[in-house]
This record gives C-alpha cells, sequence and structure tokens, in this order.
C-alpha cells in the first residue's frame, strides 16, 4: 500500500511540473518537423534519367532485317528514345565520348555493334537492353520462319510492341520509411532515453530538499520509498512518449507499422533502461558530476543511435562505437517490427533493456540499504 500512495503522489508531483513535461512532449514533436520536412530530400533515392539518344548507322541490306528493324525503330522512338541516322563521315564513337548522344549503334547484315556512353551508364544499359532484346527476338524468328512462319510474325510483333522494354518490380516498395516516419522513431527513443535526467533526481531531490532524513524516519522501508519513486518516473515518462508516438502517427501521417503493442512493449523497456540509469549514474558519481555525464552519455548515444541522421550504413571505428548505443539496438529493432514484420527482432532487446535495468536498481537498492540514510 506505501508504495501504491507514494506511485501516486510521484506522479501527481510529476503533473504538476508543467516545464518538464512541456519539455518532454514539444521537445521531439518539433525536432520530427523540422528534421522531417528539412531532410525529406535525403530519405528518396530517385535516380531521373534525362533524354536517351541513339545514333543509327544502318548499312543492312537485308530486307526483312530493314522490315522489322523500322517497326522496333518506331516502337522505341513512343518510348523516349530519340533516333538519328549517322550522317555520311560521321564518327559515331567520337560523337558519343563528346556526350552528343547516350549511344551509338551500328546494324548491318551481320547483326548490330553497340558503343555506350561511360557518362550516362543508365541511359546507355536502358538503350543496350533494348537493342539485345530486339537482336534476340529477331534471331529467333529467323529460325522460326523456316518451319512456322506464323510464330515468327508473333515474335517480331513482341518486339516492335511498346511499353515492354523496361519493366520494374519490386518487392515492396513502400516498405521504407520516409523522413518523416524515420525521424518519428529515433526521437521517440532519444526522448525515452531522456527519462534518465529527471530519474537522477529521484533520490538526489529528497536529499537537495533536506526531506530525505524525514522520509527515513517515517515507517515506511527505504525500498518501498525506491519501488515507487521508480514506477512513477518510469509510467509518468511511458506516458509522454506514448502521447508523441499517437501524436505523430495521426498528425504525421508516421508509419508505426501494425504491431504498435510490440512497439510500446519495447519503448516501455527503453523508459526503464533509462530511469534505471539515471539512478545509477546518482549514486555512481558525485552531485556535480552527475548531470554533466548524463548529458554527454545521453548525446553521445543519440548521435552515435542515429537521433540526428542515419547511421545504418556507418562502418570502421564510427561503426563498432555505434553498436554500444541503446538507442541503436531500438532504432534497429523497431526499423525491422516496422518495415520487415519481424516480430522477433524486438525481443532480443527487451530482454537486454531489461536485463541492463535489473542490474542498475539491483546496484541503487543495494547501496541504499548499506546507507543510514539516502
Amino acid at each position: 500500500m506505501n508504495v501504491l500512495n507514494i506511485t501516486l503522489f510521484e506522479i501527481k508531483k510529476s503533473l504538476r511540473d508543467k516545464r518538464t513535461l512541456l519539455f518532454m512532449l514539444a521537445f521531439p514533436i518539433v525536432l520530427i518537423l523540422i528534421l522531417g520536412t528539412a531532410l525529406t530530400n535525403a530519405f528518396h533515392n530517385v535516380n531521373e534519367i534525362g533524354d536517351m539518344k541513339l545514333l543509327v548507322k544502318n548499312t543492312a541490306q537485308n530486307q526483312q532485317l530493314q522490315s522489322y528493324w523500322n517497326g522496333f525503330a518506331q516502337a522505341i522512338g513512343q518510348e523516349g528514345i530519340e533516333l538519328t541516322p549517322a550522317a555520311s563521315g560521321i564518327d559515331g564513337k567520337k560523337a558519343v565520348q563528346d556526350n552528343q548522344f547516350t549511344a551509338y549503334a551500328e546494324i548491318d547484315d551481320n547483326g548490330i555493334h553497340f558503343y555506350g556512353s561511360s557518362r550516362e551508364t543508365i541511359s546507355s544499359n536502358i538503350i543496350q537492353g533494348m537493342l539485345t532484346s530486339f537482336a534476340d527476338k529477331y534471331s529467333l524468328a529467323a529460325a522460326a520462319v523456316k518451319n512456322d512462319p506464323e510464330a515468327a510474325q508473333i515474335i517480331i510483333a513482341g518486339s516492335m510492341s511498346t511499353g515492354s522494354f523496361v519493366q520494374e518490380s519490386s518487392l515492396d516498395p513502400d516498405r521504407k520509411p520516409g523522413s518523416i516516419d524515420y525521424y518519428a522513431i529515433v526521437e521517440s527513443t532519444m526522448i525515452a532515453f531522456y527519462a534518465c535526467m529527471s530519474a537522477s533526481w529521484l533520490i538526489r531531490g529528497e536529499v537537495k530538499r533536506k526531506t530525505s532524513l524525514r522520509l527515513v524516519a517515517a515507517p515506511i522501508g527505504k525500498l518501498e520509498i525506491f519501488a515507487g519513486k521508480v514506477i512513477a518516473s518510469t509510467i509518468i515518462n511511458f506516458l509522454c512518449i506514448l502521447a508523441v508516438v499517437l501524436f505523430s502517427k495521426y498528425a504525421f501521417n508516421a508509419n508505426w507499422g501494425h504491431h504498435l503493442g510490440s512497439v510500446f512493449l519495447l519503448l516501455f523497456t527503453v523508459v526503464l533502461l533509462a530511469v534505471s540509469f539515471g539512478l545509477g549514474i546518482a549514486f555512481l558519481f558525485k552531485d556535480d558530476a552527475v548531470n554533466a555525464v548524463m548529458m554527454i552519455f545521453v548525446q553521445f548515444a543519440s548521435m552515435v543511435g542515429g537521433a540526428y541522421f542515419p547511421v545504418d550504413e556507418a562502418s570502421g571505428v564510427f561503426g563498432g562505437i555505434a553498436l554500444i548505443s541503446p538507442l541503436r539496438w531500438a532504432n534497429e529493432a523497431l526499423m525491422n517490427l516496422i518495415y520487415n514484420d519481424d516480430l522477433y527482432a524486438v525481443f532480443p532487446v527487451i530482454g537486454l533493456n531489461t536485463a541492463i535495468a535489473a542490474v542498475f536498481l539491483a546496484f541503487v537498492a543495494f547501496t541504499m540499504r548499506k546507507r543510514e540514510a539516502f
């Protein structure tokens, strides 16, 4: 009963602290809005293809090849390829080197000789793929015409149809975060870890206010006081994170996936880890050093954890350092859960957060029992 009363008292006291509540709610929302809006282009990798110009030197004498080629040229022209017949005396290879054309093709009775641009490799490869497809289908039709002329006509007709040269497919093109989606996740985990700042004052605050001796003299056990404060701090900070997640989901349309229960469970363990970490640091260091140690660690963990810029492709020393950030664990697990529907990705992180939190809480509880006062 004492634990419940202390928990309720601490929650009411936290709710009266308007400045802290405003920080925990407004700070991540503003960061999501600013960073998510300013860095939109950084999360959309789009390669735009410019004009594709093909220089053609056609010396083929085969009437059937000429007929098929004319139909094919008309088809790719409708696809956006600008075909230009090579004038007499022009050096097609040099014209491509000078970036006058995307590619150069020489057509004769023996086949097609292709020369692509090293500057516009994507456009050049697209044209090469089209010509390769035509050559393969023409060879197949030439072989089929001896036995089945109707089948040959069907093959050639397919090479002359539009809309079938470049086909794009993806397993799921939408399963990647946009800027708002990304920052909604990373700022939520970051502000969850900021709970360590207020948690460090759970016991220190009583000492500063000279109320610790009165608490010790009261008919309440130290562990009851400790448990009530930890539970209250975890609940109030988690409610703030819950509000941030729901606001980003419905106000910014951030994608939080279809497993909100697992998302909230993971974020709850991040808050629990932060609260236990703040308490542990408050007992490990002297009063003047506690704030400095926590601020440095929180900012460092936020930076290498991806709170300000993506670090998923970090390598080398920075990549190794990033692995020690609790925020990196949480962010990667949430990304896998939301965008890969990997439910099992969150359980190792939940277990690790809980285990580390248990170690810190056990250390603080043991230290409190050894002391006469807080």
